[in-house]
């Protein structure tokens, strides 16, 4: 597919044309996309025509989108990773885009040598696989590609920078909900930095609040808040969960996150993933980055489990060839140790859903067998 010049109509909805003889302004609906429901059951956020058309202002200007480029499409359309970023991209810049129905890993290099493109947008998942291509074809995709981002979940450092040394390319990791489209980035120009989500985009408020609701000084641990103007209408037919969503207008995202003097966001996970351990917060973001920087460690995540003692102490499943005697070590050389998870579970892969996120449901059937002994080992 291929578009030859900019959309009008998205890029002003209120202006002249067909929309006022339709009666639609940009507070209208126009679709209805459900969240991943990674962490609960899924609901369907209303997303009106300014809360695209805001979207893919931003980012057509924020990643330099022009019609001389070319999207390589290979995330679903029912997510808005693939739809508000990907098709309204394109459409608001007429660039030429390729649409592929999934992303297949044994096919990815015949594919990057026949598109040629020279933007890509891709979940964590997706660029672990793309480490497996040859590394000659790796280099010729790098010298024709512009821009790799990354979303939907987050990016581990260390598939960063063996990214970087085989495509020759620092990918730009975002961050974005489907209530709010995106709003943080690392910037096109200047440092991407490995970790973070980067600083908050044209037109979007961030704030990190702590418990009262107050702000938190930078360095330390807080709910992200957001406000602007691609955040979404609210909930299809659930006013009470829109109502708890905001709080004086800033959309409250249950992420967690912290803000560096320089003005970059790092995200802790979400605060309902959160594990209080003998009254002491135990964020499992900090863990599994520890545990992603283990030789013979592909993928990890950790979960709470309940504990008589301490209330909850933290549990890490892992894929990979490393013993759990070793990670067990590394964490308690690199980690306080209320934070060393109480086992190491080995699994052919962690489960996740269709963009990349961990499945918790899934995981922790495979990290906590059920009956009466609550942890392995």
């Amino acid at each position: 597919m291929s578009g030859d010049e900019g959309s009008a109509g998205l890029a002003d909805p209120s202006g002249p044309g067909t929309s006022e003889s339709l009666g639609m302004t940009g507070s209208t609906p126009a679709a209805i996309v459900y969240t991943s429901g990674a962490t609960g059951r899924a609901k369907g956020a209303v997303l009106t025509h300014e809360s695209l058309a805001a979207n893919a202002r931003t980012l057509v200007e924020a990643w330099r989108i022009t019609a001389a480029d070319r999207y390589l499409a290979v995330l679903p359309l029912f997510h808005v990773h693939g739809l508000a970023n990907g098709v309204c991209s394109w459409l608001a810049s007429g660039c030429r885009m390729r649409l592929l129905e999934r992303f297949e890993r044994d096919k990815a290099e015949a594919l990057f040598e026949e598109s040629r493109p020279t933007l890509f947008f891709g979940v964590p998942t997706v660029y672990v696989h793309l480490l497996e291509v040859d590394d000659a074809a790796a280099r010729r995709s790098g010298e024709r590609m512009r821009l790799f981002v990354s979303g939907s979940a987050p990016l581990p450092a260390p598939v960063f920078e063996a990214f970087r040394a085989k495509f020759g390319h620092a990918i730009l990791e975002r961050y974005g909900m489907t209530e709010t489209l995106m709003t943080i980035g690392n910037p096109y120009d200047g440092e991407r930095r490995p970790g973070t989500v980067g600083r908050p985009l044209p037109g979007v408020e961030v704030r990190i609040v702590g418990p009262g609701g107050r702000d938190v000084p930078e360095g330390e641990t807080g709910e992200l808040l957001l406000r602007g103007k691609a955040v979404f209408a609210g909930y299809w037919r659930q006013p009470e969960a829109t109502a708890a969503a905001f709080v004086d207008g800033w959309f409250r995202t249950g992420d967690l996150g912290e803000r560096s003097t320089d003005g970059y966001v790092t995200l802790r996970g979400r605060a309902s993933d959160l594990v209080i351990s003998g009254g002491f917060n135990v964020y499992p973001r900090e863990i599994e980055d520890v545990l992603l920087g283990q030789p013979g460690v592909r993928e990890a995540a950790v979960l709470g489990v309940p504990d008589p003692l301490r209330g909850e102490v933290p549990v890490a499943g892992y894929a990979g060839e490393a013993a759990p005697e070793t990670l067990e070590a590394a964490c308690r050389r690199l980690l306080a140790s209320l934070k060393v998870p109480r086992a190491f579970v080995r699994v052919d892969a962690i489960p996740r859903n269709a963009m990349g996120k961990v499945d918790k449901g899934r995981l922790r059937e495979k990290l906590v067998p059920p009956g009466p002994a609550q942890l392995p080992g």
